[in-house]
This record gives C-alpha cells, structure tokens and sequence, in this order.
C-alpha cells in the first residue's frame, strides 16, 4: 500500500511540476504549482510527518500560492506583451550565469553536509526512547524561533515589498496607459 501511495503522489508532483512549465496561462500554472504542493503533502503524511503535511498544505499551498494568484491577479493576465524584444541585452547571459552559480553552490552545499543528516538523525530518534513524541515539534520550534527567526523575518518583508512594488508598478502602468487612450480621444 506504501508503494501504491508513493507512486501516486510522485505521480500528483511530476504532472504539477510539468503543468506549471508548460502552462502559458499564469493561473492555470499557479493551480498546477497547487497540485504539486498537495503530493508533496501526501509524501509528508506518508512517512508520518503530519505537522511537515499540515504546514505545506495552510503556508504553501494555502498562503503563497493566493498571494502568486493575488500578484498575477493584479498585474492582469489578459493583456499580451511583446516578448521578443529583450529590454536588457546582458539579461539571458547573467541569468545563465548566476544559475551555473545557484547550481554550484547547492552542490558544495550537498557534499559539505552529508554527514549531518546522520547526526541530527540521533537527536529525532529521543522521541522514540522517552516516548516523549512532542520533542521533535520544540526542535523545531526552537530551531524556527531561535536560530532561523531573522531569515524568517527578512522572506516575510521580501513578500510584502514584492506586493507593494507589483501594486504600484500596476498603478503605473494603468495611469500610463489611461493618459495615452485619453490623448488619442483628444485628438481624435
């Protein structure tokens, strides 16, 4: 049954993934990114990690994914740009450049650390001993609120200038635009 599980969430996850790659419609992409956070989910419960299922389904799924479609939303998705033109030229070959660089630095990264996941593995294995199946959630809550509370705190200001920028570059645009059909209408 494990088996069966596994095979159709990785299923829900490869089809989301593909979707939201091949999907020209930014909403429709935005609900195949949904899918695939849901088999994610379901690889969560399946290993009994139901706090990890819990929290990819309300954070991701529920909150991040509304706030792409709330972006997408506002930007309009109706209007077609013209994207053969490239305003930067430099842009393609820096793009390449610092995904070369992303790629290498999640490649030291694993190779630095793959003993640590063995040693924190000791710490996870307490719950089981003391029967104390709490533990692992305070881990957690201590690693979230101690350790990591300033990058948390700096990913959540990121999010709200993103949308304070995307609100006022759509109010730009929407004002350029009203003055150009205004002016047309003048001189029409």
């Amino acid at each position: 049954m494990e088996f069966v599980v596994f095979v159709l969430a990785s299923a829900m996850i490869l089809v989301g993934a593909v979707g939201v790659i091949v999907r020209s419609h930014p909403v429709h992409a935005a609900l195949s990114l949904i899918l695939t956070l849901f088999g994610v989910a379901v690889l969560f419960v399946a290993q009994e990690a139901h706090f990890l299922a819990v929290v990819q389904v309300i954070v991701y799924a529920g909150a991040i994914v509304v706030l792409f479609l709330f972006v997408i939303m506002l930007l309009g998705v109706d209007r077609t740009e013209d994207i053969t033109a490239e305003p930067f030229r430099i842009q393609r070959p820096l793009a390449a450049i610092v995904g070369v660089g992303v790629v290498g630095l999640v490649v030291a990264s694993v190779v630095a650390a793959r003993n640590a996941l063995a040693l924190r593995g000791d710490g996870l294995s307490i719950a089981e001993e003391t029967g104390d199946h709490d533990s692992n959630i305070r881990q957690l809550a201590r690693s979230i609120f101690g350790d990591y509370v300033v990058a948390f705190e700096i990913t959540s200001v990121l999010l709200v200038v993103a949308v304070v920028g995307t609100v006022v570059l759509t109010r730009r645009m929407r004002s350029s635009d009203d003055s150009s059909t205004g002016s047309k209408a003048k001189g029409a």
